[in-house]
């Protein structure tokens, strides 16, 4: 079942288009077809501005301020950038092969109202589907939210740690929201080898994935993609709203996160990772054999 473009979709599959070409066998690798991946925070919300927002309004119904949109759109503008068809130089029959994007979105209101923002800014010729994943929305804190419980709760977070701290009465730790976010990189795996064996994708590498989502949900998303620590996760920043995280395939298939964003959250180089495959260097000051 085909996804159709700027709807939003419970739909099993992602849209990619397929080449009848076909090359010789290369071995399997991550996410086949997808030539970058492009994470996104939402814009400022109200939450963002007046925390007491929550106490009133369901945190899956707070809304962007307009403020908020309006860094919506510029991050959709550095988006449509990145997408330009010049971007890709492999020829078609019809000439330059346009670089297509796929969205993912988190079902709260103000990553919608962010993707709403940034669709105005993309051609809808680029655009192969929309699904919202509730595995990607934000971390859940309970139900409507106390100002003052939830200064004291975020307390005891920064005491006890962020990654295993668990909210109470029925809220989420990090560590939840690391699970689901793992269910969904299998998502996407299965999604892109569904329509890109790795025959066709050594020249087919021309789809963006654009995900949509929240502050912690990105960097855990992160945390699992490059296999970073706990240490190393508890020492990283949520970017800024609408900030734009680009992972690049290199030449050699793997993704790399662009260094300007690693070093705006606090993640370390893979050359400073606490843990990395033996006999590539490593220990040193804050090793895995060292910390904790």
């Amino acid at each position: 079942m085909l996804l159709q473009r700027h709807c939003y979709s419970s739909a099993p599959r992602l849209l990619l288009r397929k080449s009848s070409s076909s090359s010789s066998r290369a071995p399997k690798r991550a996410l086949p077809g997808i030539h970058r991946i492009i994470l996104i925070r939402h814009g400022e919300s109200l939450g963002n501005i007046d925390e007491r927002a929550y106490g009133e309004t369901a945190d899956w119904r707070i809304p962007l301020t307009n403020r908020g949109r309006e860094q919506a759109r510029v991050a959709g503008r550095k988006v449509a950038s990145l997408i330009m068809p010049s971007d890709i130089n492999a020829n078609t029959a019809e000439g330059t092969r346009s670089n297509n994007i796929f969205f993912y979105v988190s079902p709260y209101l103000r990553t919608r109202q962010t993707l709403r923002e940034i669709l105005h800014e993309i051609p809808s010729d680029q655009i192969l589907g929309i699904r919202e994943d509730p595995r990607i929305s934000e971390q859940q804190f309970g139900n409507f939210q106390s100002h003052h419980t939830m200064q004291d709760n975020k307390a005891s977070r920064t005491n006890f740690g962020r990654f295993f701290y668990r909210f109470p009465e029925g809220g989420e730790s990090g560590f939840d929201v690391y699970n689901r976010v793992s269910g969904f990189i299998g998502t996407l795996k299965r999604d892109s080898a569904e329509y890109y064996n790795d025959d066709e994708a050594q020249e087919e590498d021309s789809t963006t994935i654009c995900i949509v989502t929240h502050g912690l949900s990105l960097r855990l998303f992160l945390m699992r993609w490059f296999q970073y620590s706990v240490h190393e996760f508890e020492r990283s920043y949520n970017p800024k709203n609408a900030a734009v995280v680009v992972l690049e395939r290199d030449p050699g298939g793997w993704f790399e996160l662009s260094p300007v964003d690693r070093i705006a959250m606090g993640f370390p180089s893979y050359q400073e990772q606490e843990i990395r495959v033996p006999g590539e260097g490593g220990g040193g000051e804050g090793s895995w054999a060292e910390s904790g």
